[in-house]
């Protein structure tokens, strides 16, 4: 008989092998392998159940009221918000404006994004310095880039209708007129926001390994084609981000086209709404209104609105992304 066999346990077969008790030690290592990963990541989830997920229901909730402010009984109404929102013409009016904003910033925003990476990509003299550059509208304060960009496109002094005028053109009333407000508020988006965009470009640029140029310069292939057929293949993962960012970033747009209105303290947009935005809409509704409850629908139907396009882009881009880079002859 062996010693295994002496201190085998009552009702276990002779020979069998025990196992050893696991110690405290072992248990609390593994306990520590299962629990650690959720622990270090709790803090994020807490933090964004306080400041993101409490709010956002509970403006749902606060949708479902005739909740007026400083009320203290709002009288339940269901979802006759999202009626009124919905027959609501200054909302779809507003909604019109704000993709039309989106759509003239973001698309030549992606762009001239990708453009200057290459560029700053480019062996240039004090590459740094270009590199903070382009970053530095993005450090600028957004009130101060709001008053200079007022004062540029303004109907009688601005800077560019004195350009127009020398250059033989008739001036334009940048603020009166719907599609040039809209263009003068995207070009103040774009300035501020192609340069960060661009340094995002830049670093997924400098991450494709060198080989894959070298190999398609041996094939024989210039400068375009391996931009083309080497360089934006391996981007698009990253033009996947940056357009969903876009995305959201452009249809919460706020503080640009309240700076452009020429009228103090007017969150109307315009004299007639020409560039009210969902935003400006929302605030004028729930601080000048006070209608709380209403201001709350149309936050939600932005919510909405927003996760549904930021869905669309990201189906379309990743399909995109998912295309091989290379392919085989």
């Amino acid at each position: 008989m062996t010693v295994l066999d002496k201190v085998a346990p009552e009702g276990s077969k002779a020979g069998e092998r025990v196992s050893p008790r696991p110690t405290f030690r072992h248990r609390l290592s593994r306990w520590d392998v299962k629990v650690s990963p959720y622990l270090y990541v709790a803090p994020f989830f807490i933090v964004f159940g306080i400041v993101g997920l409490f709010p956002l229901l509970y403006t749902a909730y606060v949708s479902l009221f005739k909740w007026k402010a400083g009320g203290d009984d709002p009288d339940f109404i269901g979802l006759d918000n999202y009626k009124d929102l919905f027959a609501d013409s200054q909302f779809w009016n507003a909604l019109v404006n704000t993709i039309s904003i989106f759509l003239l910033s973001s698309i030549p925003q992606l762009v001239i994004a990708v453009l200057l990476a290459a560029l700053l990509g480019a062996r240039l003299r004090g590459a740094t310095g270009w590199r903070v550059g382009i970053l530095l509208p993005y450090a600028a304060s957004l009130v101060s880039i709001g008053i200079i960009f007022a004062n540029l496109f303004g109907s009688k002094y601005g800077l560019i209708n004195g350009v127009l005028q020398t250059l033989g053109l008739d001036p334009i009333d940048w603020q009166a007129n719907r599609f040039a407000s809209h263009v003068a508020i995207a070009i103040m988006v774009n300035w501020r926001w192609t340069g960060y965009n661009a340094l995002i470009v830049l670093a997924a640029m400098q991450a494709i390994p060198k080989e894959l140029h070298e190999a398609a310069l041996i094939d024989g292939a210039g400068l375009w084609r391996r931009f083309f057929n080497v360089t934006l293949p391996l981007l698009k993962p990253t033009l996947v981000f940056v357009t969903i960012t876009s995305t959201i970033g452009g249809l919460q747009i706020f503080t640009e086209p309240k700076l452009f209105d020429a009228m103090p303290g007017s969150n109307n947009g315009g004299s007639t709404n020409q560039f009210q935005t969902v935003t400006l809409y929302l605030y004028q509704m729930a601080f000048e209104n006070s209608s709380l409850g209403y201001a709350s629908a149309i936050a939600w139907v932005l919510f909405l609105v927003i996760v549904l396009i930021a869905l669309v882009n990201f189906f379309l881009t990743g399909r995109l992304a998912r295309t091989p880079a290379v392919k085989k002859k």
